[in-house]
């Protein structure tokens, strides 16, 4: 039942809200515009502030989904982090889109909210100051996910191991972002 699951949520993942989003309304494809990452950040740089929103959601979403449904089965913490971990992975790597993803941040993000809110609460504000101080989203990104979610899953040692993977993926996702950053050329808002 658990590698079903997995297969479930890492093609619920898959589903990109952004491009999907564009395709319905005609906006720009996001691939294609502004910094070409088929997520919410962009949607807002490419499509404005109503797709952007409604492209975070459905990303949450995506993470949120496959950690609830674990729980409700009783799946432990640990396998419900596996199975989040599964939807961040489609979103990054989406089978329906040649393998072209988002950096999920906000599919991390819907997973942690389902594992542990206190967390979610405060890699939330951690994002929130280190955008409000830079103007970068990728910075807060890289400030909120990768630093903040393992020191937060001591409160939950079981989706450590899960979280740490989780981190290194963000972080890899990133690296253009963190070349673009020490070189001084990284977007702000």
């Amino acid at each position: 039942m658990f590698w079903l699951l997995a297969i479930l949520a890492y093609l619920l993942g898959s589903l990109s809200f952004a491009i999907l989003l564009s395709r319905m309304t005609g906006a720009a494809d996001p691939r294609a515009s502004g910094s070409g990452n088929p997520g919410a950040t962009n949607m807002l740089r490419v499509a404005g502030k109503r797709l952007a929103i409604l492209t975070l959601i459905g990303d949450l979403f995506k993470g949120l989904l496959p950690v609830l449904i674990a729980a409700r089965l009783g799946f432990d913490l640990q396998q419900q982090a596996w199975l989040g971990l599964a939807a961040v992975v489609g979103h990054l790597y989406p089978l329906f889109f040649r393998f072209h993803g988002g950096k999920g941040v906000a599919t991390a993000a819907g997973m942690l909210l389902g594992l542990y809110p206190p967390a979610a609460l405060l890699a939330l504000g951690a994002w929130l100051l280190t955008f409000l101080l830079t103007r970068t989203s990728s910075m807060a990104a890289l400030i909120a996910t990768p630093l903040t979610l393992p020191l937060l899953a001591w409160q939950q040692p079981a989706a450590l191991l899960p979280m740490c993977v989780l981190s290194g993926l963000i972080v890899w996702r990133h690296r253009s972002n963190l070349r673009d950053l020490w070189a001084g050329r990284e977007r702000h808002f």
